[in-house]
């Protein structure tokens, strides 16, 4: 109870690899612009709109609606690690800079060979910044109770999720002939804790906490907008 918590999918297991366990699913990332996500669902449709070979099954789109690049994801979070995690947020949002610029831009997957688990856009400019962010959270979610997530942080934004299907490799190739050499340029001021909330189709990311980079209150705390999910 009161070591350091690590979650990790249970090894061999298919589908969703933490059905059944208790507590708010939580990750920690930073949320694009409006007007940048209106660009990459416009690229997102382009590639959409090419159809796939008969019987080929599509992948599976992530929600345009809430398209954010993860730091770290936490999983299934209890009630009483709520309030902790949202302060090492803050406490992580408090230190940075101040608001960043990137340019997202290329693609590619997970693995980079074979069939894909996922489909992603990279990051062109920017990925140091966002790397030193993914630092900062690192050790404030240590310092909470967290373990320490040794693996390396790879900066990407998740299009797609084709989980081994045949098709995967062919919306990869489109996606990168769709993108060429275009480049989105945006600027990021938040970093967010969110609830990934299943069920009834792609997964809603939720807000928990919206800390604004580099800024605090009055108070020493970061600006930040707390929300419950939406139980419909």
């Amino acid at each position: 109870r009161h070591g350091r918590i690590s979650l990790r999918p249970p090894p061999g297991r298919r589908g969703d690899p933490f059905a059944g366990i208790p507590g708010r699913r939580l990750f920690v990332a930073v949320p694009l612009p409006d007007d940048a996500v209106a660009t990459v669902a416009e690229i997102v449709a382009d590639v959409r709109a090419q159809a796939l070979p008969t019987g080929g099954r599509d992948v599976r789109w992530v929600r345009l609606d809430g398209l954010h690049l993860t730091l770290r994801f936490l999983g299934p979070t209890p009630p009483e690690r709520i309030a902790p995690t949202v302060r090492a947020v803050e406490q992580a949002a408090a230190a940075a800079a101040g608001p960043m610029d990137l340019v997202l831009g290329g693609n590619g997957t997970f693995p980079d060979h074979g069939l894909p688990r996922a489909i992603w856009m990279g990051i062109t400019e920017g990925a140091h910044a966002l790397d030193s962010l993914a630092a900062s959270i690192g050790g404030t979610l240590e310092a909470v109770g967290w373990a320490r997530d040794d693996r390396p942080f790879r900066p990407h934004l998740t299009l797609a999720r084709s989980d081994g299907l045949s098709m995967g490799p062919l919306v990869a190739a489109r996606l990168a002939a769709v993108m060429g050499e275009r480049r989105i340029q945006c600027r990021v001021d938040h970093l967010g804790l969110f609830e990934s909330v299943t069920g009834g189709g792609p997964a809603r990311y939720v807000p928990v906490v919206l800390a604004n980079l580099g800024e605090a209150s009055a108070r020493g705390h970061p600006v930040y907008h707390q929300s419950t999910p939406d139980p419909s």
